[in-house]
């Protein structure tokens, strides 16, 4: 498409000569701004895509990716029978009957605070992945008895708590004596700390035994709900009517992640897209500069313009020359943003961590943003969408000005001269 006289021209243009100096800043910058647009886009974009990843693994790790409850909303009688159904189900990976209660946390070292406790087996506990492998002191093999309780990391810190240590659960349902009603309160031991990166689970879940969270909560032979796991999270509706058809009767409620989070995970995908638009106008915005630039550039080149008009070049070779003077700014800057983004990418936990040492403050709050550390995703598709982007938006920009250079009149360029 570009003959060798075309790239010769074009790339002699892009060389800064005496008196020339300001087009070529102006082209630096066009390079300059087109490379941080496409970075920037491909960077936010996969820290976007980390965080719902994370928040997805993790949600769904502790939690579950449906429930069945009673659809009174009491508890479930018969829960073993119920469980051995639903994991005859095809595609259900994991059934456990649970029992869930709030409760109040304290420790004889001055610490409290609400929590949420778990009833749950151990065998139960020991076959979930992402709090059997995320276990920071202590065993899994000594959770059980009637005494025993797995807590968080960031609760345990709180509290002042380790392995071996003591806490006392209150719960806000007390039990009634001829002095009225008075709080029910239970001393625990810790055997197991884990941590699985999420703020918000590490500092308030706790797990108890199953029967042991029967007799505390005063339900026995009952269950709060069966917490299903199935092979495929994004098709569990289709898991869903499969077990309502396995339970036959119409005394349950089933609910699954998609219900239960669809208002927090829909929230993200609107940040996404409206950080995306966002993003996209600093391409845009570099891209007018490469109009710019390249306006100056034909302004400042008439005369040669004229000359190479008078001695046979054609009006397409002098749009080709200055397409490619405009498009080279825009594929280089690109090819810079998208390596800059892919190495952000790579090392951006190992770079917050530089930055935060050098500024002395948290730029990633667990607190706030729910996550131990920053993540970044790269999606294929966004890395192409970000490229795809600024090759577009660079292109685009030098059509107007190279049609304006090859429409210049050599005989009235040359009588201004």
């Amino acid at each position: 498409m570009f003959g060798a006289f075309e790239r010769m021209v074009a790339f002699r243009y892009l060389r800064a000569r005496k008196g020339e100096r300001f087009v070529s800043v102006i082209a630096i910058f066009s390079l300059v701004g087109i490379a941080l647009g496409v970075a920037t886009l491909i960077i936010v974009m996969s820290v976007m895509n980390g965080f719902r990843q994370e928040l997805l693994t993790r949600i769904l790790g502790l939690n579950g990716h449906l429930g069945v409850h009673s659809i009174q909303g009491g508890p479930l009688p018969d829960y073993d029978a119920l469980t051995a159904r639903i994991r005859a189900v095809p595609g259900v990976v994991q059934a456990a009957p649970i029992i869930e209660g709030q409760v109040l946390l304290t420790s004889d070292r001055g610490g409290a605070g609400g929590g949420l406790a778990r009833g749950i087996s151990p065998e139960d506990l020991r076959a979930r992945a992402l709090v059997a492998s995320n276990i920071r002191a202590g065993r899994l093999a000594d959770f059980g008895g009637d005494d025993t309780i797995v807590i968080g990391t960031r609760l345990a810190n709180r509290m002042g708590l380790t392995v071996g240590d003591r806490i006392t659960l209150v719960s806000p349902q007390g039990r009634a004596t001829v002095l009225g009603t008075v709080p029910r309160l239970r001393a625990y031991r810790v055997v197991a700390l884990f941590e699985i990166g999420m703020h918000e689970y590490d500092s308030t879940f706790v797990f108890l035994p199953l029967a042991s969270a029967q007799t505390y909560f005063q339900m026995p032979g009952t269950v709060s709900q069966v917490e299903v796991f199935v092979s495929d999270p994004s098709r569990v509706a289709a898991t869903t009517r499969a077990i309502r058809e396995a339970l036959g009767a119409q005394n349950f409620r089933i609910l699954d992640w998609q219900s239960l989070n669809s208002s927090f995970f829909g929230a993200v995908q609107v940040q996404r897209n409206v950080m995306f638009l966002i993003l996209t106008l600093i391409i845009i915005v570099a891209a007018f500069n490469i109009i710019s630039s390249l306006i100056m550039l034909v302004k400042d080149k008439g005369r040669d313009i004229a000359i190479l008009r008078t001695v046979g070049a054609t009006q397409g070779a002098i749009m080709r020359i200055f397409l490619l003077a405009g498009a080279s700014v825009g594929i280089l800057g690109t090819l810079i943003g998208f390596a800059l983004g892919m190495v952000f990418c790579a090392n951006i936990e190992s770079i917050r961590q530089f930055i935060q040492s050098l500024s002395g403050t948290e730029l990633f709050s667990p607190e706030v943003y729910f996550l131990a550390q920053l993540p970044a995703v790269v999606d294929p598709m966004d890395v192409v969408q970000a490229v795809g982007m600024g090759l577009v938006t660079s292109l685009l920009a030098t059509l107007y000005p190279s049609w304006r250079a090859a429409r210049t009149d050599p005989v009235v360029m040359l009588r201004n001269e």
